[in-house]
């Protein structure tokens, strides 16, 4: 989204050294919190995507053909989107629950938990953000330091 960090360099990388790449595909059909990370085959396959009402790219809920990593292998790292983060590893979501509950899901499959990081800019660390049961801390916040 506009104000979270840029991820296309990374996506770059990923494809260019022969790595596996999944991406959230929410369910928009309801008010479900349903979120799947499904396969991304290359940058061409992520750019002929279309645009959500959140204006993000995603596969349409049609698209019924891809990989699904809890199907298969699960995952190893989750890049975890944010409006605000903390110290100890909470984060302020977008309300709906999305991560959250996938990551709880991911907890159920044999691979477990993936490692999570989320990429901020260092004004959205907080210095304390709420959180409930329903919530899942995150590993670890990568932000860019000038000072």
């Amino acid at each position: 989204m506009h104000d979270e960090v840029r991820t296309e360099d990374i996506l770059h990388h990923v494809f260019k050294h022969g790595k596996t790449c999944f991406m959230p595909k929410y369910l928009t059909r309801d008010t479900s919190n349903h979120m799947d990370m499904v396969k991304l085959n290359s940058m061409e396959d992520m750019m002929s995507l279309p645009l959500t009402s959140w204006n993000i790219r995603q596969p349409s809920d049609d698209d019924i053909t891809r990989e699904e990593a809890l199907e298969t292998g699960g995952l190893d790292l989750i890049l975890m989107p944010g409006l605000g983060f903390d110290r100890s590893g909470k984060r302020l979501g977008r309300g709906k629950g999305f991560y959250d509950t996938y990551l709880k899901r991911c907890m159920n499959h044999p691979k477990g938990k993936p490692y999570t990081i989320a990429l901020a800019f260092k004004e959205q660390l907080c210095e304390d953000i709420p959180v409930n049961d329903n919530d899942v801390l995150i590993d670890e916040v990568l932000y860019e330091d000038m000072e």
